[in-house]
């Protein structure tokens, strides 16, 4: 990956690169990338893991829930996941919908990681029915649900910094063998657009990522959903958020084998690398784009209002390695206000329906 993101670089204007154009290249580099490469990413073996890897009771209460709200609102029931992962959530989900629900269903799944696609293939293929395609351009126009659980976090961001009055993009160039950080004066108007679109402004020494990506992944949401609902899981701040003192520096950070990494210009290709989104962002584009706001809420929040306390079991098992305490546990896990339900929320958007937030909740 160095050889290839020395002659990036090299190659480049003033031979340096936006963060977003590293990151894309230490992302989605077709064969450097890394969630393109043959390299287990999620779980114990991998550098993170998701609410879907905790339990299969994440993917089985958003099964029961797209049902609830098919059969109250008669919308069709297909269900679009945009980058799936190893495949864990959409077989919990078709797992749940095959055995308790049983109508017909078709389950797209957005994946451009040829890795991810074979993991898909190996959980899912001997089971249940599903369509994978690499992008949404590939997905006709349909009435149903887009659905996401940290995808946005993974986009490539640009990254600004305001010093002495004056706004900077930070690129990154490359100087024997090593990657370092350089201020230039800010002049993408895109980025400026951004500022004054979300009504942003920096603080003084405060350093912020600008998601131009997300922009366009909102309009190819709303391009295919006719008809429908779009909900997004993810980790972010509001604009509010984003000026408390102690996120001055941004979020931008890296995961290697389950440890933290402030500095993502180390091991490139190597680490996953995110960021947290802009919540008030996302729901602005979404309104541009006829994606109106039902509700957010916070994801351990969300999973009490589908009603993941109906699934506890009563009963007292002395056993702590039996079925029925391994699911008690997990379930308090994904709802406890310390656990990692409280670090995501849950954007719920609307697009040609006419719905309010009370309406989509079972009583």
């Amino acid at each position: 990956m160095n050889t290839f993101l020395k002659a990036l670089i090299t190659n480049s204007p003033n031979q340096l690169i936006t963060y977003a154009e590293y990151m894309g290249a230490a992302l989605y580099h077709p064969e450097f990338g890394y969630y393109m490469k043959n390299k287990q990413k999620i779980g114990r073996e991998g550098d993170f893991i998701t609410t879907s890897n905790i339990s299969d009771l994440y993917g089985r209460m958003m099964a029961k829930w797209f049902s609830h709200i098919c059969e109250k609102f008669h919308l069709s029931p297909v269900f679009c996941e945009v980058g799936a992962g190893n495949g864990r959530f959409a077989r919990a989900f078709l797992q749940e919908w095959k055995e308790s629900i049983q109508t017909p269903i078709k389950y797209i799944i957005v994946e451009s990681s040829p890795y991810h696609h074979k993991l898909q293939q190996e959980l899912l293929g001997a089971d249940f029915s599903f369509f994978q395609v690499e992008s949404l351009n590939e997905v006709g126009a349909f009435e149903g649900m887009v659905f996401s659980n940290e995808l946005f976090d993974a986009l490539p961001v640009h990254v600004i910094e305001k010093q002495n009055g004056v706004l900077y993009e930070i690129m990154i160039g490359i100087r024997e063998d090593e990657l370092y950080e350089q201020m230039v004066p800010l002049t993408n108007s895109d980025i400026q657009f951004f500022l004054q679109e979300s009504q942003i402004e920096l603080k003084e020494k405060q350093r912020i990522e600008v998601p131009l990506a997300l922009k366009e992944m909102v309009r190819d949401f709303s391009r295919t959903l006719t008809k429908g609902m779009v909900v997004t899981v993810d980790y972010g701040y509001t604009n509010e958020e984003w000026m408390h003192p102690g996120r001055s520096k941004g979020s931008l950070r890296g995961y290697y084998q389950h440890q933290q990494v402030d500095d993502v210009l180390q091991h490139p290709g190597e680490m996953d690398i995110t960021t947290h989104i802009h919540f008030d962002y996302l729901i602005q584009i979404g309104q541009q784009e006829d994606l109106d706001l039902l509700t957010k809420h916070r994801q351990d929040e969300f999973l009490l209002k589908v009603g993941i306390l109906k699934e506890l079991e009563n009963h007292y098992d002395p056993n702590p390695f039996s079925e029925v305490s391994k699911r008690n546990r997990a379930i308090r896990s994904l709802i406890m206000p310390s656990g990692m339900s409280s670090f995501f929320h849950v954007v719920i958007q609307q697009k040609g329906l006419q719905f309010n937030a009370n309406d989509i909740f079972a009583e």
